[in-house]
């Protein structure tokens, strides 16, 4: 199928976006990569009378390391996210995030912004954003302003975003010394989005985990913090910690949905396995082994 007739605008600077996004209201879309919403146009799901297409805003792309912090600007290509050594080495969970977008072809497209503004509870990077606490920068007719990622998703698609607004950057903080990382998914093919998965981090001193971050995706309409068991992580003894009592401490206040894909009570259990293996794998890598 071919997309509803719209009109095509390609602003050069953010101030010319936003302009644009405020005189055409909500007759228009942000196109950011366009991975997720050129299917969607194709398809015919969703129509519009314009696309403000921010791909030759170059001051919205680029990856800046300050102040303890990594600023991806939301034009950055998923795929360089990927290749960066600031982020492997700064931000490990989210170099660990990004070879499982989709594939290769749609990481050279997609954006780090358009993935997160997209909002899609199934998608990687919003649980990335969630589980590190992320800051999201956002300019709109009044300005600018910040979000923490912990209100920024509302629901399935639905993000603090109002029509004219352009998420700018994500920072993501760095954690430092004695962390480690991992990212467990199961998805019917690799590449497709996960039917369960989870992303975590632990920081470890002296054999104690000083903190734990973890954020569950596909198993609610927007990426889920697990309060509960980062609760009972934090403060407890490397040594003997029951990962599987924590995985289902995970699960005990969520209510995943089911589709043709999945039943909730699946993405319960496969649920409650991920979070015990990115325990294990994020300890190990935090310990050395």
């Amino acid at each position: 199928m071919k997309p509803a007739p719209f009109d095509y605008h390609a602003p050069t600077s953010l101030d010319d976006a936003v302009a644009l996004l405020r005189g055409l209201g909500d007759d228009a879309k942000v196109l950011a990569g366009g991975q997720s919403l050129v299917p969607i146009l194709a398809m015919r799901l969703s129509r519009f009378d314009a696309l403000v297409d921010l791909r030759r805003v170059d001051a919205l792309r680029g990856i800046q390391r300050s102040n303890g912090e990594v600023a991806v600007g939301a034009m950055t290509a998923q795929a360089t996210v990927e290749r960066d050594p600031s982020v492997a080495e700064h931000v490990p969970l989210l170099a660990k995030a990004a070879p499982l977008i989709g594939h290769f072809q749609i990481r050279n497209r997609g954006t780090v912004g358009g993935s997160i503004a997209h909002a899609d509870p199934a998608a990687e990077l919003p649980a990335v954003a969630l589980a590190l606490d992320a800051e999201l920068d956002i300019t709109g007719p009044d300005g600018a302003r910040t979000v923490p990622a912990a209100d920024f998703f509302v629901s399935t698609f639905m993000t603090a975003l109002e029509p004219a607004d352009v998420l700018t950057a994500v920072r993501f903080p760095e954690w430092g010394a004695g962390s480690g990382f991992a990212v467990e998914e199961v998805a019917r093919r690799h590449g497709d989005f996960a039917l369960a998965g989870v992303a975590c981090g632990v920081q470890v001193e002296g054999g104690t985990v000083l903190r734990a971050a973890i954020a569950m995706f596909a198993m609610g309409s927007t990426p889920v913090r697990a309060g509960a068991a980062e609760a009972a992580v934090a403060g407890a003894a490397t040594d003997g910690l029951d990962a599987e009592a924590l995985g289902r401490i995970a699960l005990e206040d969520v209510d995943p949905p089911s589709d043709i894909h999945a039943s909730g009570a699946y993405r319960r259990k496969v649920g409650a396995a991920l979070v015990a293996r990115a325990l294990r794998r994020a300890l190990e890598e935090a310990t050395g082994g």
